[in-house]
């Protein structure tokens, strides 16, 4: 919930100036109310994505967007179970899961987060809190290749900590491993899975160095 028009214009001139590699697939994130802003201004092998939606296409639910709703303004990503909407807003596993399979549904494609509070790191429960969340989204998934999974430990979310590129590679690993074990091989092998969590200019080249797969969500906080 950051942001203003002018401020988007900022990021929108530094992207348009950028030398971006034709390699590497840029997806912006913005609040709801600019997503038909960005949409309109932005590159068009950039992609736009909402950074959250609700499980049915329409009805009585006051402030929700729905996938529809999002491709109708041109943009096909959605973010969907970051660590806000779980822990400040309540979102269960289940819930994340419905509405992951609902934005497949509709078309759009899906970042889906996944992560650990501090308690659950330091209490050793980190592969069982990612196993348990990624396991209510895989449930709902079909089409992996529209599903991008972004390991986001809850701690490191604006704080300033990072976690290490060891850490960060560990989970990366595990998440492999649970996706070969209880999906497919060649899922485990295909699907992308990116690292958010107080990533900056200054160490993305620091956590990119530990593994060819790492990709990052880069979340700006202005």
């Amino acid at each position: 919930m950051n942001g203003s028009k002018a401020k988007i214009d900022e990021i929108l001139k530094n992207l348009a100036g950028g030398d971006l590699n034709p390699a590497t697939e840029v997806v912006v994130a913005p609040p709801s109310i600019y997503l038909d802003y960005v949409r309109a201004a932005i590159k068009p092998a950039i992609g736009v994505s909402a950074q959250n939606c609700y499980k049915v296409a329409s009805g009585a639910f006051t402030g929700e967007i729905s996938p529809t709703m999002i491709k109708d303004v041109g943009c096909n990503w959605v973010i969907l179970g970051h660590s806000e909407r779980r822990n400040v807003f309540k979102e269960s596993d289940e819930l994340v899961g419905e509405k992951v399979a609902h934005a497949l549904s509709e078309g759009l494609k899906v970042i889906a987060c996944i992560g650990e509070l501090l308690s659950e790191r330091e209490a050793g429960k980190t592969t069982e809190v990612v196993s348990r969340q990624l396991n209510a989204i895989a449930a709902k998934v079909s089409d992996w290749s529209r599903v991008v999974i972004a390991y986001e430990p809850v701690w490191a979310i604006g704080t300033g900590k990072v976690a290490t590129p060891q850490q960060a590679q560990e989970v990366h690993h595990q998440l492999r491993g649970w996706l070969k074990d209880n999906v497919s091989a060649a899922v485990a092998s295909s699907t992308r899975i990116i690292y958010g969590g107080s990533v900056s200019a200054k160490n993305c080249q620091e956590l990119a160095k530990e593994v060819m797969w790492m990709a990052f969500l880069l979340e700006v906080h202005l």
